[in-house]
């Protein structure tokens, strides 16, 4: 099972106007463009989720359209508290045990997106994997709870995206 990690796009860090609460923050114009560019990146390697499951923070939900409409997979966009700030993965590990997915791409926050990282590749606590903006990391695992360690097999960052695609 091929596992994508992605944290969300740069965001606007102000609460104004019709912003309210953090739950709200959007994506920036800035935080769209180099977003669009990391998933252009991923679909010139290949990559193909059959499910994107997203934290339901407005800035997460955006990283995921961009990533569903420049993969063509938009339609496999699932919603899930788990991967809001704080959440608990053990409800996501089941709610994605019914599911037949072989590549499932996951959208979240940090430090949250990290430490499910590390979790997966069975990591040791004093273990850190900070995610730039928009950065994506692919994790293998045999299966999800994982009972052996996931292997990481390449992050990519905005820059390196950046590189990939010019």
């Amino acid at each position: 099972m091929k596992l994508y990690l992605v944290r969300h796009g740069i965001a606007v860090d102000r609460l104004s106007g019709n912003i309210r609460t953090d739950f709200d923050r959007p994506l920036t114009p800035e935080g769209i463009d180099e977003t669009e560019e990391v998933a252009e990146a991923l679909k010139r390697l290949g990559v193909k989720p059959d499910l994107l499951v997203s934290s339901p923070l407005v800035r997460a939900r955006q990283t995921a359209e961009i990533f569903g409409k420049k993969l063509d997979c938009r339609e496999r966009i699932q919603i899930s508290n788990s991967l809001q700030p704080s959440g608990d993965t053990t409800d996501l590990y089941k709610d994605l045990a019914k599911t037949k997915a072989n590549e499932i791409m996951f959208f979240g926050h940090e430090p949250d997106i990290g430490e499910l990282a590390l979790r997966l590749i069975h990591a040791g606590n004093h273990s850190t994997l900070p995610f730039k903006k928009a950065g994506v990391c692919r994790i293998d695992v045999t299966q999800l709870p994982t009972s052996a360690p996931g292997t990481m097999k390449w992050m990519i960052t905005p820059k390196i995206a950046k590189a990939i695609v010019r």
